[in-house]
């Protein structure tokens, strides 16, 4: 076991540094502010190959691994979690098509995403199916060669912007078994009868496109299937055992940056004569909230690792991201209070920090659903 990067992954890690510092840093409170898409960084990210590092080339993409990708996550939240959110969600649910797609999906669908301008997302969340995600409603019946779709969707991303979403539907009500009873299907943004409303108001995370999605009649071809009909619960589990592998990178990459702005604010700032540096409170405070980060790194990358060996660990990844994003909270938390009244204020980047940090314990699965997760692995069924 060999815990150094190797030149590569430096390289890697270098190249999106550089980026997020050049790219983010200057307009990261404008895109937060105003709530604008970043598609200009979004066009320079593609042409860098900095989104999707795990899509092989001949999908179009980067061609390295889940590794790379969580590499790549961390640099960018260390800078701005807001861009950070919406460069890693242009190829969300790629993890799908590659693990569940047909050859010809794989082909169609993944390539633009590189050279040309295809957004994708994901479409789970509804409006009483959250954590619950067997209760979703949104169905699409299958009738002739097409799948008819009825529903709607909360809290997606790119659903403005995309150019096309996978969508889980209800497809075979009549199985009692909730892994049986849903699929995953392809549908096009441009169809008739999609809509998408812009979901405004978020306390963090504002630079990343999100809308609430509905379906009326949207009409599909049904090798617009992904993977086998009523297998779309089994096969969303499997996915999640890669997204939450990489919101947890971005728990760690938020983290670090939130530290690395409190260091500099206690070297600098001076009370009492000296800097605050200097005192063992604040010392204490910058070496618990250091250890918590690599701990959480750590697991965070052997999560991506097992991913890249073809051995997903479902309790592994889930205690990954319940971790990291847990230290995120509380390292963000206690880096606005290294900064004082300060860093109540917008002028300091560590309020936008603080604002996007909760969210991480919140989507791809709760805290509670990750300890449940994880306690079921463990337990077995009782």
């Amino acid at each position: 076991m060999d815990f150094e990067l190797s030149k590569e992954h430096r390289d890697i890690q270098k190249a999106a540094r550089e980026f997020a510092l050049g790219e983010f840093r200057d307009v990261a409170r404008e895109y937060d502010l105003n709530e604008t898409f970043p598609a200009e960084i979004v066009k320079k990210a593609r042409e860098l190959d900095l989104i999707g590092l795990f899509i092989p080339e001949e999908y179009g993409g980067p061609g390295f691994g889940y590794f790379e990708q969580a590499l790549v996550l961390e640099e960018f939240w260390k800078v701005d979690p807001g861009i950070a959110q919406e460069l890693c969600s242009i190829t969300f649910g790629a993890e799908e098509l590659l693990l569940f797609g047909t050859e010809e999906q794989k082909k169609k669908w993944l390539p633009p995403l590189f050279s040309g301008n295809a957004i994708m997302g994901f479409a789970i969340t509804e409006p009483d199916a959250g954590s619950d995600t067997a209760s979703a409603a949104t169905n699409a019946v299958l009738e002739g060669d097409e799948y008819v779709i009825n529903g709607s969707k909360v809290m997606i991303g790119n659903g403005t912007v995309g150019t096309f979403l996978l969508i889980f539907c209800l497809t075979n009500p009549e199985v009692e078994s909730k892994t049986g009873r849903h699929s995953i299907i392809i549908v096009e943004t441009d169809r008739d009868g999609y809509k998408a409303d812009p979901m405004h108001g978020k306390m963090g995370l504002r630079a990343s496109d999100t809308a609430a999605l509905y379906f009326n009649n949207v009409r599909v071809p049904k090798e617009n299937l992904v993977g086998v009909e009523g297998n779309g619960f089994i096969q969303l589990m499997k996915f999640f055992d890669h997204s939450r592998a990489y919101v947890a990178a971005h728990g760690v990459g938020l983290a670090q940056g939130a530290l690395d702005m409190a260091v500099k604010h206690v070297k600098g700032r001076k009370q009492f004569g000296r800097p605050i540096g200097s005192f063992q409170a604040t010392q204490f405070k910058i070496a618990e909230m250091a250890t918590k980060i690599e701990i959480a790194r750590n697991t965070v990358y052997k999560s991506a690792w097992l991913l890249d060996k073809g051995k997903p660990d479902t309790t592994l990844t889930a205690m990954a991201k319940l971790y990291a994003c847990h230290v995120a909270v509380e390292v963000v938390d206690e880096a606005l209070q290294l900064h004082g009244g300060y860093g109540y204020f917008d002028d300091y980047d560590i309020e936008r920090f603080y604002r996007a940090a909760k969210v991480l314990e919140i989507y791809e699965g709760t805290k509670e659903v990750e300890k449940i997760v994880i306690a079921r692995e463990i337990l077995g069924k009782l």
